[in-house]
Parts: C-alpha cells; structure tokens; sequence
C-alpha cells in the first residue's frame, strides 16, 4: 500500500497526542489507580464533564500562557474521551455494552437530557 503523503504532519502529531495521553495516566492516577473522570462518566455525568473541558481548554489557548500548545492537546484528549463515551452509549458499541449501573444509552440519555429532549 503506497502511503499516504500527509499535508500537515498529521502522522506526527498523532504521535505526539499519543505520547501526550500516555503521559496523563501517570499523572493522574489516585488511589487505586482510578481516575477521577472514571468516576464522573460511571455517575452519569461524562458527556458534560469532557465536553464542557473541550470548550474550556478551546477558549483558554492564547490568553493563559499565550498559544499554549498544551491546551490544544488537552482538547484533543477530552474530545477523544468524548468519543469513547459516544461509542459506549450511542454508537456501534452501545449494543455490545450492557451496564447495571446506567442502564440502556436511551435511559443515560434521558437522565442527562430529560425525557423531552429529541435523541440524535
């Protein structure tokens, strides 16, 4: 397979995401080697939680620390947990995922949404 001639090192910084989420986990383990956002998305509260920090590290970059690359990264790392809890409780994987805990992904979305709001 000829590979692919990338336009903006999207190889590269994939490795360096990568390397960036790799360091997290050293960083952020407390007691019992959870963390902390394990917990947020057990109790039902997931989808805020990553999506709130994606818009929070977004309008952060250049005024904390000037164009800090660092928030960029941390976006990408929420919008990568966002992904996950999506692919859990509402995408392909959702029927291969069975919580006692929350229940279907259309009961965890009503919880988090209310009945009334239509389900994408």
């Amino acid at each position: 397979m000829k590979p692919i001639g990338y336009k903006y090192n999207e190889d590269r910084l994939l490795k360096e995401i990568e390397a960036y989420i790799d360091g997290t986990y050293s960083e952020h383990y407390s007691q019992n080697k959870f963390q902390a956002t394990e917990f947020i998305i057990d109790s039902g509260h997931g989808e805020g939680f990553t999506l709130g920090n994606v818009m929070k590290y977004a309008q952060r970059y250049g005024k904390k620390g000037g164009r800090n690359k660092k928030d960029l990264l941390k976006v990408i790392h929420y919008a990568i947990m966002m992904l996950y809890i999506h692919d859990t409780y509402y995408g392909e994987v959702k029927d291969e995922v069975k919580r006692k805990d929350i229940g279907s992904p259309k009961k965890l979305f009503n919880d988090q949404h209310g009945n009334d709001v239509p389900q994408r």
